[in-house]
């Protein structure tokens, strides 16, 4: 660790450290849970892939839960955009470099998600307004909104896993969490990355690219359980 970062440490009392650490463990749960229920559970529930009026039929008779997809999407975008934020506060006086990317990389993936609620908000419009449709008619215009909502997602990843990156390094860096979660969100993150572009590039390829995302996952829950439960690890200095 560099003189500079010990003598920023020091002048942090832990209390200060954890208060902050801990908040931005609950803003990354915030993140995960709008994440997991909008993409994961709702989403899935009204996109279907290869039937667009399946898709129309979802949104007219579920005009509820396609709200609810949509405002869970703006969460994403609200807590992606805070964490960012708290990590560059907690992690600024480790190295303000890495932390700024950080929360550069944060950021510049909730504009992502920010563009992909925008789109549900339109294709729920849409499937409410028949006269918003473009040719091709109501089913092919909602089909269209949510596909390129779900490439959003998909090239965002990149970003995703980019911040992943300095996460982990700053991790190392500090002290304040274990060596091997680190390592787990750095790997992690190069495996988001590799998933996005490999997805694309090898689109026959189907379990095996999904399986890249893993580390990332198990670094996450474990970087937001640890920040929660117990905020950063006491250090010398």
């Amino acid at each position: 660790m560099t003189t500079t970062a010990a003598t920023s440490q020091r002048h942090a009392t832990r209390p200060e450290l954890v208060r902050t650490a801990r908040l931005t463990g609950l803003l990354y749960l915030g993140l995960a849970i709008t994440g997991m229920l909008g993409y994961l559970l709702v989403r899935n529930q009204l996109y279907v892939a290869d039937d667009a009026q399946a898709t129309l039929n979802n949104l007219t008779n579920n005009p509820t839960l396609a709200r609810l997809g949509i405002v869970l999407e703006m969460g994403v975008v609200i807590t992606q955009a805070l964490v960012a934020l708290w990590f560059y506060r907690l992690f600024a006086r480790v190295n303000t470099f890495a932390a700024g990317s950080l929360a550069a990389f944060g950021l510049i993936n909730a504009t992502a998600i920010l563009a992909s609620a925008a789109l549900l908000a339109t294709a729920f419009d849409v499937s409410q307004d028949p006269s918003l449709t473009v040719t091709g008619g109501t089913a092919a215009t909602t089909q269209l909104l949510y596909a390129v909502s779900g490439h959003l997602w998909m090239i965002g990843g990149i970003f995703f896993g980019l911040w992943l990156i300095p996460m982990g390094w700053l991790a190392l860096r500090s002290g304040w969490m274990p060596a091997a979660l680190g390592w787990i969100l750095m790997i992690g993150g190069a495996g988001y990355v590799a998933n996005a572009l490999l997805s694309y590039l090898l689109a026959d390829a189907g379990l095996a690219v999904e399986l890249l995302t893993t580390p990332a996952t198990i670094g996450e829950l474990w970087m937001v359980g640890y920040l929660c439960l117990r905020g950063v690890r006491r250090t010398q200095g």
